[in-house]
């Protein structure tokens, strides 16, 4: 900087050196100590001019100012994140509709639903077992797009944790995209890497994978 005498700049630099091997980003501590040596290592016969001072010190209060308001801005991302973990442990006992394929049966009947992107012609509904067998296929026709369902008869009573795979076609054997959703009642709630996901049949399920909740009827 200009106005320093070069014989007394070594204790500025090391400073400096060693703050930056430190730490890339520059504090508002470093920033000072680096202003005040700069300050007391000026030379006599030429001081720091003013204009220059007066913009290291604009610096200086637009650097703390940013760090407050980062400050600000990390305890409002806490507040908000404690604030959406507790309304996921309100729904503890509700039934939600999700994204995905897998799904658990109790010994009866099961409604399967999915999302077709055109109306098809034909539609396979395959189930598995936990050790990917095939159980069951349900075949359809005519459906719309959309969301459609289908019930498994679940003939067998079979319980446990099952999957469904959903291909279907339109009238000139084109595949179509389908994708599917089943229900469950929330059981619990887990936190892993500061994520949460929801308890559903056992298995951990996104909060994003949710289309939605409803309160489950009274038996």
């Amino acid at each position: 900087m200009a106005g320093l005498w070069i014989a007394d700049t070594t204790s500025v630099t090391g400073s400096t050196s060693s703050t930056s091997s430190a730490s890339k980003i520059m504090g508002k501590e470093e920033f000072l100590k680096m202003l005040i040596a700069q300050l007391k290592n000026q030379n006599p016969l030429n001081p720091l001019d003013g204009t220059e001072f007066t913009a290291q010190l604009a610096q200086f209060s637009s650097l703390e100012q940013l760090q407050n308001v980062y400050t600000e801005l990390k305890a409002l991302s806490q507040r908000q994140a404690s604030l959406n973990n507790s309304q996921l442990v309100s729904l503890i006992g509700k039934e939600i509709t999700l994204k995905g394929n897998a799904f658990t049966a109790a010994g009866g009947p099961v409604g399967l639903s999915y999302d077709l992107t055109q109306d098809a012609n034909r539609v396979w509904v395959r189930i598995y077992d936990q050790q990917g067998g095939l159980v069951d296929t349900i075949t359809s026709q005519n459906q719309g797009s959309g969301t459609n369902a289908v019930t498994w008869s679940n003939t067998g009573s079979l319980t446990g944790n099952f999957t469904f795979e959903v291909t279907a076609a339109d009238r000139a054997g084109n595949p179509i995209s389908v994708s599917g959703i089943t229900r469950g009642i929330v059981t619990g709630v887990n936190y892993r890497e500061d994520t949460p996901y929801l308890i559903v049949g056992g298995r951990e399920i996104s909060v994003s994978d949710v289309l939605s909740v409803v309160r489950p009827e009274s038996s």
